[in-house]
């Protein structure tokens, strides 16, 4: 089902973009996604801006911290996955293998929210719900589709999940693109884990939305000045494309061949 009113332990739930021009950001998602946006204030004096679609949650927008610039990070977009109790979860980080980048901390009635590493390199965001579950809406066009994590030691990832959430692991042939590993939760899918695409590019988790069709999103990134880093080609699942928004940050777009598992 497309809308969502809870996400069980384990289950990524939410995405939100660090960038360095938000106000540019809402142009491009807006044409190509047909967002809407709400700034919202927050504690730290910086609106939070929250994409929906027809008053559905989908996605969330910041300002790039001061000091994540100054290092050299480019804009990106952070995952998110639900967990009933996040000081537990944490505790898991360390004897897993993992760090803890950013200790559980309240964001006003919204939830909870900590920032870890996996032992791989991958940062990844772990919510506790409060007024605020996470996406609203997933599985269609300008939504939340899909969550990976892009490592060399997809193995070494899969373990470290396993502990903290209680993921097992099944291998997809993805045809000429190989073997593809699915991260089960309770026996469905809900993220998974491959080595990335290129040299280069550093362990991260990856976003993937949703689209009627990939190459008419190719043609609107262009029209918005974002840039189609990979073309759309064809899977086993459907046809999807690599995206960067204008600003630098990467994502993924992805027409499923079955639009009913939607």
């Amino acid at each position: 089902m497309p809308e969502r009113q809870s996400y069980d332990h384990g289950t990524p739930s939410w995405i939100d973009l660090s960038t360095s021009d938000p106000a540019g950001a809402q142009e491009f998602y807006g044409a190509i996604f047909g967002w809407d946006f709400d700034a919202q204030p927050t504690d730290q004096g910086s609106d939070y801006i929250m994409a929906s679609k027809a008053e559905r949650a989908t996605a969330g927008i910041m300002q790039q911290a001061p000091e994540q610039a100054q290092l050299g990070i480019p804009p990106m977009w952070n995952n998110y996955i639900t967990v009933t109790d996040i000081d537990s979860a944490v505790a898991k980080v360390g004897p897993a293998g993992g760090t803890v980048m950013m200790e559980p901390m309240q964001v006003m009635d919204a939830g909870r929210m900590a920032v870890l590493v996996d032992p791989t390199g991958a940062v990844i965001c772990l919510w506790q719900a409060g007024d605020h579950i996470g996406s609203e809406v997933v599985n269609e066009h300008g939504a939340l589709t899909w969550n990976e994590v892009q490592t060399p030691d997809v193995a070494g990832a899969a373990k470290f999940y396993g502990d903290l959430f209680g993921w097992t692991t099944e291998e997809m042939d993805m045809g000429d693109q190989g073997s593809y590993t699915v991260f089960m939760l309770n026996g469905d899918g809900v993220a998974g884990g491959m080595a990335p695409p290129m040299e280069g590019i550093p362990p991260h988790w990856a976003t993937v939305f949703g689209v009627d069709d990939a190459d008419v999103c190719a043609e609107k990134v262009r029209s918005a000045g974002g840039t189609v880093v990979v073309e759309p080609f064809d899977l086993p699942i459907g046809r999807q494309a690599v995206i960067a928004d204008p600003q630098g940050a990467v994502f993924s777009v992805i027409a499923l061949a079955d639009q009913s598992s939607t």
